[in-house]
């Protein structure tokens, strides 16, 4: 076949930077950056330079594996698998209802527009209210936020980074992320072009972040932005900096936001935040006075008690001062496929639609709260989960206690895998099946069309056909979904074409996205443009009318929910433990993302260590050197991990990367182990935040103690593969 080059997008995080594949052979031999791709112009990150070694891993999943009865895997054919999944399938739906039939999508599925479709019709078509994703370790209470304010959980702002004089980054890293709930390749260059033009980046952070350190930083106390977004509204408010011409227009409860931030005042915000009260008034005037503001918030802002508090305050902050929906402020993308309104049309865009059995946790566009999935595997009665899938997901590592979910996945009666290695997780799997890597399927990146900070459409066709036996995990639910008479779809007219036998591919689904959506593209347009389709220099602004859905067009400022949570916030104390006397945060590495790239040789030399960060006036407190271990323990439980000692924390704040604690099937990620941080972190339903369901994973209270390197807890790999 000799060597081609082929024109692609990287699909690992929401930049979606472009890339040129080398094929020789049938075989992905090289990626390198994009010289022509119009947003990212010869850039990608050392993760999408990486992916060739996932493509090529060795350990890799490349046939149907089944679990023995030793707790070893063996190889068996595509039709040995699937004709004893569907019949045990079949069993479980017609003897215990839809309502026992469960499925977990981890953060890839996302970045496949196919997988999501068919994942959620299946379980939308069967009836089962049993999905779970990565959205409740990440992004949850931000859609729950919308819904509260705006109407609809898929309206969401982002920052008009282009036209911008004052952006505030609460929790977020993008210099390392690239962007998240923001597609923004060559993000350093866009924030760096902000100060460039006389504007400011300013970062609230309790660690000293590759974005802080090349920005201003504001150190914050983890798990305080709440007070400091109220307290910055109450200065707003109380030194008439509101816009007042805007919040006639377009809001209703401003006088009650007004009301619930009056306490916040600066001086009280102080002692929770750490940031002096006088600093805290100079943000909240600068802010409302710049030529257009921006507020944003990602993971460290999300993952506390009060995320979508927070996340709905960011947004408030931005609609009181004028600057939502203006250029240089918080703007709402018109992608070509408008995924607010096809949500609307259908009654897709939930919040609150059903509720979790356990705890009674409200869905989040269908998403009900994993850290539950125990429970909910283990509880009897009605809607108990007795078949569970997981496609493109580690839960063991990335839910809170993860031992709690090993042992219930072992009491389920099927438990079936899709992905690309043996993990954690489907060690304890009846099935682990091959799922296609990005470069092995074609896509457009439909859901994140709406977050581009330059307006932007790319599509792309597989670059290699399927390693092995691999298959696309739509290919496999549309098997599943024949087993049970049903057509996957969330829409209801498709799938009463589907019982007229017209069954509509994914690629056609697309295709008629495109088509009838604002921008009339279709895919043989966007293959005549293979690096990609600039649709406009600007977001439009003017739009906020068309994107609200409460009665009356107007936003929502002060819901009953938003002021609930801020009396619980008022009552809830510092959460100071003298037993646990410090804060835990994550934090997210440039050569690391999430669990499933620990196997690429390329990201992994350099002796990399999974190191718990740590002040040097803490070390030295708790007895602690640079290059040992220390035991962190929570209420929850305890890690050990090595130590690295560095003025990047905050005094009173350590932190520990998520994503580590192999234990499956990968020998390079099993030789560098680590821990599993969220072991820290509780799964109990009181412990959930109450608005979304989302997990406590940032600010964490806990104690350090030195631990000589003959005691650590040298927990062995286990759980490796045989193919």
């Amino acid at each position: 076949m000799g060597e081609e080059q082929k024109v692609t997008f990287c699909r690992i995080c929401e930049a979606h930077c472009g890339l040129v594949a080398t094929v020789e052979d049938g075989r992905v031999t090289k990626l390198r950056p994009d010289p022509d791709h119009p947003l990212s112009r010869g850039y990608a990150c050392p993760k999408g330079i990486a992916m060739t070694d996932v493509q090529n891993d060795p350990d890799r999943v490349l046939h149907p594996l089944r679990r023995r009865p030793d707790g070893e895997f063996e190889r068996v054919s595509w039709e040995e698998a699937m004709a004893d999944i569907t019949a045990r399938l079949r069993r479980i739906h017609d003897e215990r209802g839809p309502g026992a039939i469960g499925w977990y999508m981890g953060n890839p599925g996302a970045f496949s527009y196919a997988h999501t479709l068919w994942v959620k019709g299946f379980l939308d078509a069967i009836g089962s209210p049993h999905y779970y994703t990565a959205g409740s370790q990440d992004v949850n209470n931000r859609f729950a936020a919308s819904a509260l304010l705006y109407g609809t959980p898929l309206v969401i702002p982002i920052p008009d980074l282009a036209r911008t004089s004052f952006l505030l980054m609460v929790g977020a890293n993008p210099l390392v992320s690239h962007g998240s709930v923001l597609t923004a390749p060559r993000v350093r260059d866009q924030l760096n072009a902000i100060v460039r033009r006389g504007g400011r980046v300013v970062v609230v952070d309790p660690r000293r972040s590759e974005t802080a350190r090349r920005f201003e930083h504001v150190p914050i106390a983890p798990d305080s932005d709440a007070w400091l977004l109220l307290a910055m509204l109450q200065v707003v408010f109380a030194e008439g900096l509101a816009d007042t011409d805007f919040l006639a227009r377009h809001a209703a409860g401003a006088d009650a936001l007004a009301d619930l931030a009056r306490p916040f005042t600066p001086e009280e915000a102080e002692p929770r935040t750490g940031i002096p009260a006088e600093r805290i008034r100079e943000l909240a005037r600068d802010f409302a006075r710049a030529d257009g503001a921006a507020a944003y918030g990602r993971t460290g802002s999300c993952l506390g008690r009060f995320g979508t508090l927070v996340a709905f305050l960011l947004d408030a902050l931005d609609a009181v001062t004028g600057n939502l929906d203006r250029p240089g402020g918080a703007v709402f993308g018109r992608p070509p496929v408008s995924l607010d309104e096809i949500g609307e049309r259908f009654g897709l865009a939930s919040y609150g639609k059903v509720r979790s059995r356990v705890g009674g946790f409200p869905d989040v566009l269908g998403n009900l709260p994993a850290s539950l999935l125990p429970r909910e595997i283990e509880a009897p009665g009605e809607r108990q989960i007795r078949a569970l899938f997981v496609s493109a997901g580690n839960p063991v590592l990335s839910v809170p206690d993860g031992e709690a979910l090993e042992r219930a996945l072992e009491q389920l009666e099927l438990c079936v895998s899709l992905d690309l290695y043996v993990n954690e997780t489907n060690r304890h799997a009846d099935y682990v099946l091959p799922a296609t890597t990005w470069l092995e399927r074609d896509d457009v990146p439909l859901a994140f069309l709406g977050f581009y900070t330059t307006p932007f459409i790319q599509a792309t066709d597989a670059v290699v056909p399927p390693a092995g036996e691999a298959r696309e995990e739509w290919e496999v639910v549309e098997e599943l979904a024949r087993a049970l008479g049903v057509t996957p779809s969330s829409i209801p007219p498709l799938r009463l074409l589907g019982k007229l036998g017209i069954r509509l591919s994914p690629r056609r689904q697309l295709d008629l996205l495109l088509r009838t959506g604002p921008g009339r593209l279709s895919l043989a347009k966007l293959r005549r443009h293979p690096h990609g389709l600039v649709l406009g220099q600007h977001i439009a602004t003017g739009v906020l009318r068309d994107k609200i859905r409460h009665r009356g067009r107007k936003l929502a400022l002060a819901p009953p929910e938003i002021a609930a949570e801020v009396r619980r916030l008022a009552e809830a104390g510092d959460g100071r433990d003298p037993a646990y006397p410090l804060r835990l945060i994550g934090l997210r590495e440039l050569r690391s993302h999430n669990s499933w790239m620990h196997n690429a040789p390329l990201l992994m030399r350099g002796g990399r260590s999974h190191a718990l960060r740590v002040h040097p006036d803490d070390a030295a407190a708790h007895g602690l050197e640079d290059g040992g271990k220390a035991r962190v323990s929570s209420k929850s439980g305890s890690v050990v991990a090595d130590v690295k000692v560095t003025d990047e924390m905050t005094p009173g704040t350590v932190a520990l990367p998520h994503g580590w604690g192999h234990r499956g099937g990968w020998r390079l990620a099993n030789a560098h182990a680590g821990v599993n941080v969220n072991l820290l972190a509780s799964a109990e339903p009181d412990d959930l935040e109450p608005l979304a369901g989302m997990a406590h994973l940032n600010g964490i209270p806990v104690r350090l103690e030195p631990v000589a390197p003959a005691d650590a807890d040298a927990r062995p790999a286990a759980g490796a593969a045989s193919a």
